[in-house]
């Protein structure tokens, strides 16, 4: 199902979908947001479930999202929306502790209910409210990443054997304008650093090796270290990696079907995933889960691959929605954005 996209014109008021399982605060919040001339609050929704449906007809602009709510709870419904039918929610709980990780899973803010019913807390609840609903508004109607005008935000590329140079042919070529890229190549711990500083020097992007918390920007490529596990999370309207020593799968450390996964998770439909040649079959039910939830998917084709493992083991599963030469993955990867 589909929520669609946002459509916010300055001179119509902001949309909002108020979801909460007490009526009374429902009816609270919606009285009070409605006393401004640019917020119109739509037929609320008792549940997440309530809500995705409400959504498909009304479309709002904006969600209010409790955070303890019965069937599903605010936070996986926040990272579902922001897979599925991106717009900005604003986090409302009396539960200060859930904060973190409602931001992590997409919120674009986080609101602590009123400690007392008296009515001056109320008012200033909503009054705060009603002014992050605004900025919430006017970001949304001005970011690429929302609005849909750029649906992609994140390229995931996985390679191994013969995979140094094919990078060096993708990444070396590539503008600066694209969307930031995540890249697990295995090579070892000593050579990840020298690895991304030599093609820094050749791309017009940034290529650096990862650090734990660093954010993904356009123009910019990642590099995981050559011991460590990355994995790309979403914090608010960005996204940021994690580098953490780790098990091996599929015997390595880096593994590219750790990076896949949780591009999947983080940026649903909003992601390409590159395989490029490769021994053995890792991130082949990666790249299988990130096109389950609508990336689009490239590998790399046997003919130009040093050695077509990692690739064939994705096309032979279903993962690769179009295989394509080296030389010409750059134009596929550029029209995909």
């Amino acid at each position: 199902m589909d929520g669609g996209g946002l459509d916010i014109v300055y001179n119509q008021k902001i949309k909002v979908l108020i979801i909460d399982d007490s009526l009374v605060f429902r009816e609270a919040l919606a009285r009070g947001i409605s006393f401004d001339p640019l917020i119109e609050a739509l037929p609320s929704a008792r549940d997440p479930y309530d809500a995705w449906q409400k959504m498909k007809f009304v479309n709002p602009d904006v969600l209010t999202c409790d955070m303890e709510m019965p069937g599903m709870n605010g936070i996986d419904f926040i990272a579902k929306v922001m897979r599925e039918a991106p717009r900005p929610i604003i986090a409302v709980s009396s539960r200060e502790d859930l904060a973190k990780r409602a931001l992590q899973a997409g919120a674009f803010a986080f609101l602590s209910k009123p400690r007392a019913p008296t009515k001056g807390d109320v008012q200033r609840f909503i009054l705060e409210l009603s002014k992050q609903i605004r900025k919430a508004a006017h970001k949304a109607a001005h970011s690429p990443q929302i609005s849909g005008r750029n649906p992609i935000d994140i390229i995931a590329i996985g390679a191994s054997t013969g995979g140094t140079e094919a990078l060096h042919a993708v990444l070396s070529s590539l503008p600066p304008t694209l969307p930031g890229i995540v890249i697990v190549q295995h090579i070892p711990a000593v050579f990840s650093t020298m690895f991304a500083d030599r093609l820094n020097q050749v791309s017009t992007i940034n290529v650096r090796e990862a650090k734990n918390g660093d954010f993904i920007e356009p123009g910019t490529a990642l590099i995981a270290p050559g011991d460590q596990q990355m994995t790309v999370h979403r914090y608010g309207q960005r996204f940021r990696v994690e580098c953490r020593s780790g098990e091996k799968i599929n015997g390595h450390c880096p593994s590219v079907d750790v990076l896949f996964d949780s591009v999947a998770h983080a940026a649903g439909k909003h992601a390409v995933g590159i395989l490029l040649t490769g021994m053995g079959n890792d991130g082949a039910k990666g790249l299988l889960n990130m096109r389950k939830v609508g990336a689009r998917t490239l590998g790399q084709d046997e003919k130009s691959s040093v050695v077509y493992g990692m690739p064939k083991a994705a096309y032979d599963i279903g993962a690769v929605e179009k295989q394509v030469s080296l030389d010409a993955m750059k134009s596929a990867l550029l029209n995909l954005c």
